[in-house]
């Protein structure tokens, strides 16, 4: 039988491998830069509102680079010099990350430098939800929060006020799909506690929701 302090090296061994593997992931795969977003075209926003709904059937066609920029700049991208977003967020305080899950990987979107950070090489787009479609949609955005950035509110309140950020960033990404043609659904139906160990993240940060988006299929 294995003892408790047997059991605890064990993880500590896990956590550790764990960490090395992401480590290796970044130094093996460079930040990619993304396009400039645009800022004209699209739809009026009147017509996005009527546009705007969730789709559940996708194609597998991927997202050109430009589309993507557009897209992660849509949901939270900085707007204006003071480094604020497209979409509000809690007490002033960035709690949000967003997660790109694609065909090549996983990578974190970093709006200031608007970049992607590689993150992992998996492909685990199956896993971030409990639908068949995920994993044939090119692109999951995946919300994470990070609840050691709440510091004066209880547990509960954390995710209560980080799930109304990420309602926030998800509407903006609806409004875009529907004024470029795209599908897109908000998604609920995520096992939150196994993604966020398949992203390996640290005890304080946990996910709230999952966005998938792509081509519609006809």
């Amino acid at each position: 039988m294995m003892t408790r302090r047997q059991a605890g090296a064990g993880l500590l061994a896990s956590a550790a491998l764990a960490a090395a593997s992401t480590v290796a992931v970044a130094q093996e795969v460079k930040p990619l830069d993304l396009p400039l977003p645009r800022s004209a075209g699209g739809q009026p926003l009147i017509a996005a509102l009527k546009l705007r709904r969730s789709t559940r059937e996708y194609a597998d066609r991927p997202l050109p680079p430009q589309v993507l920029s557009d897209v992660l700049w849509a949901a939270f991208g900085v707007n204006r010099p003071s480094g604020d977003r497209t979409a509000p967020y809690w007490r002033h305080i960035m709690v949000i990350d967003i997660y790109a899950a694609m065909a090549d990987g996983v990578w974190l979107y970093e709006p200031k430098a608007h970049a992607l950070l590689p993150h992992s090489h998996e492909d685990i787009r199956a896993q971030t939800g409990l639908q068949d479609f995920v994993a044939a949609a090119p692109l999951s955005l995946v919300y994470v929060a990070h609840g050691e950035r709440m510091t004066d509110v209880s547990a509960e309140e954390r995710r209560l006020y980080a799930s109304v950020d990420t309602g926030f960033i998800g509407q903006n990404v609806y409004l875009f799909c529907a004024s470029e043609g795209l599908a897109t659904v908000f998604r609920g139906s995520v096992d939150q506690a196994k993604l966020a160990r398949t992203l390996r993240l640290p005890d304080q940060q946990f996910v709230t929701f999952a966005q998938t988006i792509g081509y519609p299929r006809t």
